[in-house]
C-alpha cells in the first residue's frame, strides 16, 4: 500500500514521534538518549530549528519542533539515520533500528499546542517510579519548564510556550503546573522556590528564509574567512578545509540543499564527504570562536 504524502509546510510547528521496531529498544541505555539529544543539537544548528518540548522512552520520543523555515523531513531523516549508525555500531548490531518513517502532526493552535506540552510532559507517568513525580524524570524537558533544572542540552525554547501561561515566569510556572498537574500542585511548587534565574519570559518566533543561492554564500564565506573562493573547488587541501565546511553547513543549513545539491556545487565530491564538512562546519561554529554567529551574519547582512 503506498504512503500517504506528509503534509508539510514551512512555518509549521510539529508534533514529531521516533519509534523503535519492536524487538529492539531505541534507547538500550541512558546514554543513548544522552547521544541521541547530543545529535539532535547538532542538526539543530545546521538546520536553525527550534525544540519546544520533548520525552525520550525506551523505545520511543516524542518532540514538539518548530522547523523554522527548514523541511523536517530533511531534519528527522538526517538525525535518524545518524543515530541508527551509532546505535549499531555501539551496540555491535546490524539491521533498522526506526519503525517505519518517523511520525508527525502539524499543530494547529495555540490551545493545541499547550495541550500537547502537557501530553509530551505526561509520558513519564508511565514510567516505572515515576507515575506520580514525572518532573524527576531526567530525559523530558518538564524540569527545564519548572525551573527545577536548568536545560543541558542546549536544545530547548521553553519561553515559546510558558509565555503562553504569563509573561512573568514564577506565575508562569504556577499556571503551567495548575495545567499539567491539577492534583498535586503544592509538592511541586516547593521544589521552585529557590528558582529565580528569570523574571520574565520573552520568546519571539520567527520563520528563517532557506531560499539563499549558494553563490551568495560562497562570496560571503569567502570574505568571512580570507580564504579565496577558488579554494572552495580544492580538495585534500589543510587551508580550504574551513571555506569548505563552511560553506557546506550554510549551503545545508539555508539554501535547502540535500549533501547531493551539494556535491554539485562544490565538484567531484562524494555525499559522505559533504556529511562529513557539514559536521566539521558544526564543530567549527561550536568552538565558540570567530564563526561561532556565522549563520546569522550571514542572514542579518542580506536585504529584507
Amino acid at each position: 500500500m503506498p504512503r500517504c504524502e506528509r503534509k508539510k509546510a514551512d512555518n509549521a510547528i510539529y508534533h514529531v514521534m521516533v519509534k523503535s521496531i519492536t524487538e529492539v529498544p531505541l534507547f538500550k541505555r541512558h546514554d543513548d538518549k544522552i547521544k541521541y539529544l547530543h545529535q539532535m543539537r547538532e542538526y539543530q544548528k545546521i538546520f536553525k530549528f527550534k525544540v519546544y518540548a520533548y520525552c525520550l522512552m525506551t523505545n520511543h520520543g516524542h518532540f514538539i519542533i518548530d522547523c523554522n523555515g527548514a523541511d523536517i523531513s530533511k531534519i528527522m531523516h538526517g538525525l535518524n539515520f545518524k543515530y541508527a549508525v551509532t546505535f549499531n555500531c555501539i551496540h555491535n548490531r546490524k539491521g533498522h533500528l526506526f519503525q517505519d518513517r518517523f511520525k508527525s502532526k502539524m499543530v494547529n493552535s495555540d490551545r493545541y499546542l499547550i495541550t500537547l506540552s502537557a501530553y509530551v510532559h505526561n509520558n513519564a507517568l508511565s514510567i516505572r517510579g515515576y507515575e506520580n513525580c514525572p518532573e524527576k524524570y531526567k530525559y523530558s524537558s518538564l524540569r527545564a519548564y519548572l525551573g527545577i533544572e536548568k536545560d543541558n542540552t542546549g536544545l530547548l525554547d521553553e519561553a515559546f510556550i510558558m509565555q503562553m501561561f504569563s509573561q512573568n515566569v514564577r506565575k508562569a510556572r504556577e499556571n503551567y503546573i495548575k495545567f499539567v498537574y491539577i492534583c498535586d500542585n503544592e509538592r511541586i511548587k516547593k521544589e521552585l522556590e529557590f528558582e529565580k534565574e528569570k523574571t520574565e519570559y520573552r520568546s519571539e518566533r520567527k520563520i528563517v528564509v532557506r531560499n539563499f543561492k549558494p553563490e551568495q554564500i560562497s562570496k560571503f564565506v569567502a570574505k568571512e574567512t580570507g580564504i579565496n573562493e577558488m579554494m572552495l573547488y580544492v580538495k585534500n587541501n589543510k587551508n580550504a578545509r574551513i571555506i569548505r565546511a563552511l560553506a557546506a553547513l550554510l549551503m545545508r543549513s539555508l539554501c535547502n540543499y540535500k549533501c547531493s545539491d551539494i556535491c554539485k556545487v562544490l565538484g567531484n565530491i562524494t555525499q559522505s564527504r559533504v556529511s562529513k564538512l557539514c559536521s566539521i562546519g558544526v564543530e567549527i561554529i561550536s568552538t565558540g570562536g570567530k564563526y561561532k554567529n556565522i549563520i546569522d551574519k550571514f542572514i542579518s547582512q542580506q536585504p529584507a
